[in-house]
């Protein structure tokens, strides 16, 4: 576009380029306008995303389920339900003969006397009562013991029943506390629980079961 004046043809040329000028300087204003609120918008969609997601991990950080610690506990516990310990050596007693005080012996193992099965015991109502007795068997596992107990009835020499546990006491703050872990029932190991992590099958290893029961 010209800019049409009433002059010498100095002044309308000069007048053009004025014209020109102003209307560059117009454009460039412009221009930078745009790429500063571009520039601004750009930064506050940046410090968006960053605040959401800060936010997210806070909301992810707050409501986990599980703490570091029970995480490396679950890992031990797993880790030792699948470890079997060895050990070699002797054990030399300093006297030939292993005293059970207060129970006879007969064939070298002990039996219950008759004052300590109770046998003239009986109930107010006056009805038959059946006696039996328990020989427990224990070896020693991590920080506990494996229990294995025979079930005998009176004068009977297998056992009717046979049952195989782990045992474990810890010290808390209202004093001793015992932890039990059932592991199988007559010779047979027990179903494995699906949220446990104690290997039944290893544990039931240690259970010692009559020889002929």
């Amino acid at each position: 576009m010209n800019y049409v004046a009433n002059g010498t043809p100095e002044n309308i040329a000069l007048a053009q380029q004025v014209n020109t000028r102003l209307r560059a300087d117009a454009k460039y204003t412009a221009a930078r306008a745009f790429l500063l609120r571009a520039l601004g918008f750009g930064a506050f969609l940046c410090l968006s995303g960053v605040g959401v997601g800060a936010a997210a991990y806070g909301w992810a950080t707050m409501n986990q389920f599980d703490t570091a610690a029970e995480k490396i506990a679950g890992a031990m516990q797993a880790a030792l339900a699948n470890v079997t310990l060895k050990t070699q050596g002797q054990v030399t007693l300093t006297d030939n003969t292993l005293k059970l005080e207060g129970l006879p012996k007969l064939g070298g193992a002990p039996t219950p006397t008759k004052a300590q099965l109770g046998e003239q015991a009986a109930p107010a109502s006056k009805a038959q009562v059946n006696t039996t007795f328990t020989v427990f068997k224990q070896v020693p596992y991590l920080d506990g013991q494996i229990v294995t107990g025979w079930n005998f009835k009176d004068n009977a020499e297998q056992p009717y029943q046979q049952y195989c546990y782990f045992s474990r006491r810890s010290s808390e703050t209202k004093g001793q506390v015992e932890i039990k872990i059932d592991l199988a029932m007559d010779g047979k190991t027990l179903p494995q629980p699906q949220k446990s992590d104690v290997n039944l099958e290893i544990l039931a290893r240690n259970c010692v079961w009559h020889e002929k029961g």
